[in-house]
């Protein structure tokens, strides 16, 4: 049988090639290629392993009938088109957990060089000048860090400015009391948090709810000479804002590691006073890259030649035994996680997943991992069902298991139940066909509906023509819908409706229905 070839597409420690002969994969090491150039070459491998610069588009993937798994030396999958590769039946992997140090230090690496001003005082050192009275620094003891995000890096974040004698306050809706108190941080809202930190850093993934999370309107409510450092994801803030909260000195410094577009080859930002930036140097130190690239050709290697399944973004990690009936399971599992995920707010202290009938007779651990993957990945896009559990115990959530052999409505059933600020609710789905997943409970109300593509989820009051209404709102904004899922209390009473539609729902049609009448929430979902 031969063996599997695999291309290194982007450099990364030489040790990672060894690895991979060790394991019995052929490899090549070819770099700096143009795409056309990799999609002329990628027919011949079954791996790719890459870092930031090589771009695996659609194009790419159809290129790649061999193609069996795409492995990325870091976190981010940004430069992954996950989805195409899902289709082709490609296994993306990353090591979510290699930079998370190295972008920590980072961060205060840069709070210490904006507190001291230490690049331009180095520049006008060098140039000749002896500028010792034009610098006068702040210090960080005693001070005020306010973390945006308080997963993995942020906690690691906190650890050092507690260390450093700083008090940290934290704004992440999904950090729950009880682990603000195990990190020793106070968790705050986001507008107490601008108006008491003297230093601000990011460490939160870029989603529709975190895009320009430091917005003008965010900007101007934070204290007068407050510090920013953004080491997580461009987008994070918005530059032009920031440039501006330079200039009249709301904002004191401000130190970018990343932007809005990468490779930053201009931004509003560039020459402004008091303002620093890193070329998306997070994750480079030595150790980082060597940990990164030692463990994707691990895991790629481990896969290719035995099939083990290890921080597949796409994939549930199976024994090839258990996957033929798992499959379908964990497919509603991370439907019904992701549905709770979209449609709770705020911290969440308890999931409860309960098997019922059929359900019950299943290994229930890889349907926990799925059903807290789709949960989480709301929160975070490097959430997969390998480290899902660990994320969710990281974050202080308490994960229960519940399984029930007698059958109620259904032969077989799983429910999924947050606990929130306004108490339980659950959401529950069954297999129609033993194959085919379907939601089949609603927050207490029944309704049947397929979770899939683009979805519209409407809470509304029960009262003739409003179907009509819905219908017409989004057909006058040119959105074609795919099937109506309706589900009542009892007549007259509150409705839920959920729309499957052929596209994203944009944003001033979600607030033009919340203007119809009768409508009390909407929401845009996506699975």
């Amino acid at each position: 049988m031969a063996k599997p070839r695999v291309l290194i597409s982007d450099k990364m420690d030489p040790n990672a090639a060894k690895i991979f002969e060790e394991r019995g994969c052929d490899v090549d090491v070819i770099t700096g290629e143009t795409p056309e150039q990799l999609i002329a070459r990628i027919g011949d491998y079954d791996g790719l392993a890459i870092r930031s610069s090589t771009k695996v588009t659609k194009a790419i993937l159809d290129a790649a009938p061999r193609l069996k798994v795409i492995g990325r030396a870091g976190i981010g999958v940004d430069n992954v088109d996950i989805p195409a590769a899902s289709a082709k039946g490609v296994v993306v992997m990353n090591t979510p957990f290699g930079n998370s140090i190295t972008t920590a230090e980072h961060a205060i690496a840069l709070m210490f060089a904006l507190a001291r001003q230490i690049p331009e005082a180095n520049a006008q050192t060098q140039a000749g000048k002896w500028p010792k009275n034009d610098f006068m620094g702040v210090e960080v003891t005693g001070k005020t860090l306010g973390l945006i995000g308080a997963g993995n890096i942020g906690s690691i974040v906190a650890s050092r400015a507690l260390g450093l004698k700083m008090k940290v306050v934290a704004f992440d809706p999904f950090l729950t009391p009880e682990r603000a108190v195990e990190m020793g941080v106070e968790k705050v809202d986001l507008d107490t948090l601008l108006g008491r930190a003297d230093f601000i850093t990011l460490h939160t993934p870029l989603t529709d709810q975190t895009r320009n999370i430091l917005s003008a309107e965010n900007i101007a409510k934070t204290k007068k000479g407050v510090r920013i450092i953004n080491c997580a994801r461009g987008g994070l803030i918005d530059e032009a804002a920031l440039k501006d909260a330079l200039d009249s000195g709301q904002v004191a410094g401000a130190a970018l590691d990343v932007f809005q577009t990468e490779p930053a080859k201009e931004s509003p930002l560039f020459g402004s006073p008091n303002f620093i930036c890193t070329p998306h140097l997070g994750a480079s130190t030595n150790e980082a890259q060597v940990n990164v690239a030692l463990q994707v050709a691990e895991q790629m290697a481990d896969y290719l030649v035995n099939g083990g399944v290890t921080n597949a973004l796409n994939m549930p990690s199976l024994s090839a035994e258990e996957a033929p009936k798992l499959k379908p399971y964990m497919a509603l599992a991370e439907q019904l996680g992701s549905l709770v995920g979209q449609l709770t707010t705020g911290a969440i202290p308890r999931v409860s997943i309960h098997a019922e009938g059929a359900a019950a007779e299943l290994n229930i651990k890889p349907i926990v991992a799925a059903v807290l993957a789709g949960f989480l990945r709301v929160q975070s896009d490097t959430v997969n069902m390998v480290n899902a559990p660990f994320l969710a115990k990281e974050r202080g959530i308490e994960v229960r298991e519940v399984k029930t052999e007698k059958e109620g409505d259904y032969h077989t059933l799983i429910r999924v139940s947050v606990k929130t600020d306004a108490g339980e609710r659950s959401v529950a789905g069954t297999l129609f066909s033993n194959s085919e997943p379907r939601l089949v409970e609603l927050f207490g109300i029944k309704v049947e509906a397929e979770l899939a593509g683009y979805m519209m989820y409407i809470v509304n009051e029960d009262a003739p023509g409003f179907i009509g209404r819905i219908g017409t709102l989004l057909g006058e904004a040119g959105i074609n819908i795919g099937t109506f899922n309706l589900g009542r209390r009892a007549a007259g009473g509150e409705a839920v409706l959920l729309l499957s539609v052929d596209s994203p729902v944009p944003a001033n049609v979600i607030a033009a229905a919340r203007d119809v009448p009768g409508v009390k929430r909407v929401m845009a979902l996506a699975f």
